[in-house]
């Protein structure tokens, strides 16, 4: 079934219906010493592009918010099982058998390298306009039509391992700032259409998360401002992830005030 119009503005109503989580609240609190916190996830969870990375081939990095979050709170126990260029069947794989009747705290960001994210993004920065937007609708087809599913059946999954946990659905940023000039960048119209496909995929991934019971943190508004292009960039231009920066000013404070008792 293509893509329609329709569809798209349905997706986005869901994504403006979720609960929006203010970026500046607090990500601090106290010990939770009876928390069980496993982070699950793509290199949007394991901080590709931060640094000072504590496996390698995961890129698992000691700047992304999830191990901030377990180093600001300290947690009963923390399990950093995200990893760069998972996809779905990645986590169903390798990623949850880390949760159990114990795990109380369960973060998540998942989908989009199953939507074809680097090839679209190759597209983009590489190729014309044209060749850009027909990735971006092809990538949009498949999360309107495929990644419902998939995410569906994830979503059961981690609550079948986890039936205990609190469960945090991370969303991903948009990448670049629309409009004016952008040195060395994308031109505005590749910016914009990558930024609306930013927002179906979004829009997809809150509404599965609403209907398992989830909480959906938008990344949008926690990094709104300091996109690529801006001239406070909390997002890589080079490999088009966030920052130590990022995590620590955008994921970080949005992650710890969707997270009960925060």
């Amino acid at each position: 079934m293509p893509l329609t119009r329709s569809a798209g503005a349905a997706l986005l109503a869901l994504a403006l219906a979720s609960v929006a989580v203010p970026a500046s609240a607090s990500s601090t609190a106290a010990a939770a010493d009876d928390v069980h916190y496993v982070a699950l996830g793509d290199s949007y969870a394991s901080g590709t592009g931060a640094g000072s990375y504590s496996d390698v081939a995961c890129t698992r990095s000691r700047n992304a918010y999830p191990a901030l979050w377990a180093g600001a709170n300290d947690p009963a126990s923390f399990s950093f099982a995200a990893c760069g260029g998972a996809k779905i069947p990645d986590v169903v794989s390798s990623q949850v058998g880390e949760l159990d009747q114990d795990t109380t705290l369960v973060s998540l960001s998942i989908g989009g390298n199953d939507s074809g994210f680097a090839s679209t993004m190759l597209s983009c920065q590489y190729s014309t306009q044209s060749a850009c937007e027909r990735a971006l609708a092809t990538a949009g087809e498949y999360v309107v039509n495929e990644l419902p599913g998939e995410l569906d059946s994830l979503y059961a999954t981690v609550r079948a391992r986890a039936p205990h946990a609190e469960v945090v659905v991370v969303g991903y940023p948009h990448l670049y700032k629309e409009g004016g000039l952008c040195i060395g960048g994308l031109g505005s119209a590749k910016r914009t259409a990558v930024n609306r496909g930013s927002d179906l995929l979004n829009a997809t991934i809150a509404g599965r998360a609403a209907a398992a019971g989830f909480t959906f943190v938008d990344g949008r508004p926690a990094f709104a401002g300091h996109e690529i292009c801006t001239s406070d960039a909390w997002i890589s231009g080079t490999n088009v992830h966030p920052t130590a920066e990022g995590h620590e000013s955008g994921y970080l404070p949005a992650f710890g005030a969707a997270v009960s008792g925060n």
